[in-house]
């Protein structure tokens, strides 16, 4: 099997998965070992932290709605800081870092300044997340194509293509969209999707904490406050919702 040996001087962007740590790649995990400096997400699990060397510093990064431990822009110079000073660089992020990750702003600015960097990729929450919900993204008799979309840009709000996610046969999976769910929700109805279409809702999906609340568009966001769902969560929409109840196969503990 080819080694991966961390290079001093490089940044490795590297996918930590959407919780479990069985999840995380061979080269992440080799990788992770080797750091001199772990920049870590809020998402990222202490058991997939406690795989590094006791000795490599551990710097928190996390983004929650609203309160940002570091704002993108400097978290990107502190990579490329670390880098110059000829150290190994993980930079870990939960799910994988080209999907709603900002590993594609980090590269860019990596780039820029010449920082040799690589990019590790993880399982993304929607894969790792609808799997351990019971839940395929994609199935000959329900969905031919799958959508993944934030419910969270830049500047806060939801302006997303309704009249393109409003489509049968499809999935559509909604990261970062528990507070606009409401919102969610009625555009989907008001772009042509029948107020019954299945839906459902996973906090904390392959974790121990997963919770799994299935309804319909209508539904929905009252079902998820009367559970109490808190982030982090996944949304699916689409038919393949309805498989769960066959397909469910990890025992989830309210």
């Amino acid at each position: 099997m080819m080694q991966h040996d961390a290079k001093a001087g490089s940044v490795y962007l590297i996918g930590a998965g959407p919780g479990d740590p069985d999840l995380l790649t061979l080269k992440a995990a080799r990788l992770i070992q080797q750091a001199d400096v772990i920049v870590y997400d809020n998402l990222v699990s202490t058991a997939v932290l406690n795989m590094a060397q006791a000795s490599a510093e551990r710097i928190y990064a996390g983004k929650r709605r609203g309160n940002h431990a570091l704002p993108q822009e400097e978290l990107s110079q502190l990579l490329v800081r670390l880098a110059k000073d000829m150290r190994k660089v993980v930079r870990l992020k939960g799910g994988d870092p080209y999907i709603f990750g900002r590993g594609g702003e980090e590269a860019e600015v990596l780039a820029a300044h010449h920082v040799p960097f690589e990019v590790v990729p993880g399982i993304t929450a929607a894969a790792g997340v609808a799997a351990y919900a019971g839940i395929p993204l994609t199935h000959r008799d329900h969905a031919q194509s799958c959508v993944f979309v934030t419910g969270h840009l830049k500047d806060g709000s939801m302006d997303l293509d309704w009249a393109g996610l409003a489509r049968p046969k499809q999935t559509v999976a909604i990261y970062m969209g528990l507070t606009g769910l409401p919102y969610l929700c009625e555009k989907l109805i008001e772009h042509g999707l029948p107020a019954d279409w299945p839906a459902a809702i996973v906090q904390q999906g392959t974790t121990p904490q997963q919770r799994t609340v299935v309804g319909t568009l209508a539904t929905l966001p009252r079902l998820t406050e009367e559970a109490g769902l808190r982030a982090p969560t996944l949304i699916l929409v689409g038919q393949v919702v309805t498989l769960r109840q066959k397909l469910a196969w990890k025992e989830e503990c309210y």
